[in-house]
């Protein structure tokens, strides 16, 4: 029991490890991109010093990472919100599929306690 609760708690752990490194990937990836980005910007720019052409490139990488991150943080709350969405959708469905097999359990009995009735009345009839 206790090694199911430590493997339990190894693979929460590397789940968790696994999010942070996708994370890492995922900002550094979008970094570099925005850097290429601001390089290109650059390259066209050509009247530009190496000193202006640094800064614009700072600036453009530090706006496009905060689109960036104002764009993932609002799929994120969209993620929770369809979840919780889809979570309240599947628990009504749930219950009306409960509803539902009560109801015909009910039906189920209601006809074999009728059907029990009928058989035994031909015997009740002849005594």
């Amino acid at each position: 029991m206790r090694r199911l609760r430590h493997r339990a708690a190894s693979h929460e752990g590397d789940s968790e490890l696994a999010t942070t490194v996708e994370g890492y990937l995922l900002a550094h990836s979008l970094h570099e991109q925005a850097r290429r980005e601001a390089e290109d910007l650059c390259a066209r720019l050509p009247w530009l010093t190496t000193d202006q052409a640094e800064d614009v490139t700072r600036h453009y990488v530090l706006q496009r990472i905060d689109v960036s991150r104002r764009v993932l943080q609002s799929s994120v709350e969209r993620a929770a919100q369809l979840r919780h969405e889809y979570e309240d959708r599947y628990a009504t469905l749930r219950h009306d599929l409960l509803k539902r097999h009560a109801a015909c359990a009910c039906a189920v009995l209601a006809f074999a306690g009728a059907l029990s009735a009928l058989s035994a009345l031909p015997s009740l009839l002849t005594h």
